[in-house]
């Protein structure tokens, strides 16, 4: 197992969020390293039960090491977006007290150069959450259209430039494989024309890669919800986001669940009559300026809470 540390977001204020009944049944939708986990189980009593879930073979390790050392923990590999088949198999559908998810790549994955998630060290262009599946960033770049890769580049890089970047790419593997993050950083970076202060040319084009390569949009779509139908009413859903597209979609998703139905306007319609499924709890919350100044990579963390409404099945 690699020895990269993870300094765990939002710590205390994801636990609380989530704490209802200290004998309950909880999900730790993104494990890592267990951060957010230890600190839950800290909080629980013996009766109690945590369920991790990850891609990353790495993390499975730390938390099958965790699940020897504390009986009250087992760990899943598997996308978070299977969240209801799992809880369907286990009997827990409707049983869940509490639901945390810290969305994005960890710092372990973006640490180990073996990875290919960052472009600050070299090496093999990869970015899979989940190693033992699926396709690498650079069997996809080898073969996908010049226009598919300006779209996903756009779309899930904001990357106003991506157009310009695709061509560059496209005309760059037509000579030589792009197998090295090191080798596309410099590739967008030669292509992009206005580099923004204090931020690499080839950060968004990183991020939209990762994000389309582990479908993590689609992913937190599906996630979303299927945890309000595993969550029990009154339970709580937790989710930690880093960048905009991320946290529009929780945002989102909260503001529509707590509405409830979405009638034609001009329909006389009570509250009574709409049916929200959610109440969202608080406002959304950044990390303190000590933990940014002790984890800068916490800068753009956003936590959001709800919870599911009493008699919502």
């Amino acid at each position: 197992m690699n020895t990269f540390v993870h300094q765990t977001v939002l710590l205390n204020e994801a636990v609380v969020s989530v704490l209802g009944t200290r004998s309950g049944t909880y999900v730790d939708a993104t494990f890592g390293r267990g951060g957010h986990t230890r600190h839950l189980l800290a909080q629980l009593d013996a009766g109690a039960r945590v369920i991790g879930f990850d891609k990353d073979p790495h993390a499975i390790a730390a938390g099958q090491e965790l699940a020897a050392e504390d009986g009250r923990f087992s760990i899943v590999h598997d996308s978070f977006a299977s969240i209801l088949d799992v809880m369907t198999r286990m009997g827990l559908v409707g049983h869940v007290d509490g639901i945390l998810a810290d969305l994005g790549v960890s710092s372990p994955q973006i640490d180990d150069a073996g990875r290919g998630f960052s472009f600050m060290n070299d090496g093999p262009l990869d970015m899979r959450m989940d190693v033992t599946r699926g396709q690498s960033a650079a069997e996809w770049i080898a073969d996908v259209e010049e226009s598919e890769l300006a779209r996903v580049l756009f779309e899930f890089g904001e990357e106003r430039h991506s157009r310009r970047i695709a061509r560059a790419i496209v005309r760059v593997r037509l000579e030589t494989p792009i197998l090295r993050t090191r080798q596309l950083a410099e590739i967008v970076a030669e292509a992009h024309p206005a580099w923004e202060k204090h931020k690499h040319p080839a950060t968004r084009s990183f991020q939209a890669i990762r994000i389309f390569i582990n479908n993590e949009l689609g992913d937190i779509k599906q996630f979303l919800g299927d945890a309000l139908a595993v969550l029990c009413p009154g339970g709580r859903l937790a989710v930690i986001s880093f960048h905009s597209l991320e946290d529009r979609l929780v945002k989102q998703f909260f503001q529509k669940e707590a509405k409830g139905d979405d009638f034609p306007r001009g329909l006389p319609i009570t509250i009574d009559m709409l049916t929200p499924t959610l109440k969202i709890v608080g406002k959304a919350i950044d990390p303190s300026v000590a933990e940014v100044e002790a984890n800068p990579r916490s800068r753009s963390a956003r936590l959001r809470v709800a919870q599911k409404l009493m008699g919502v099945v």
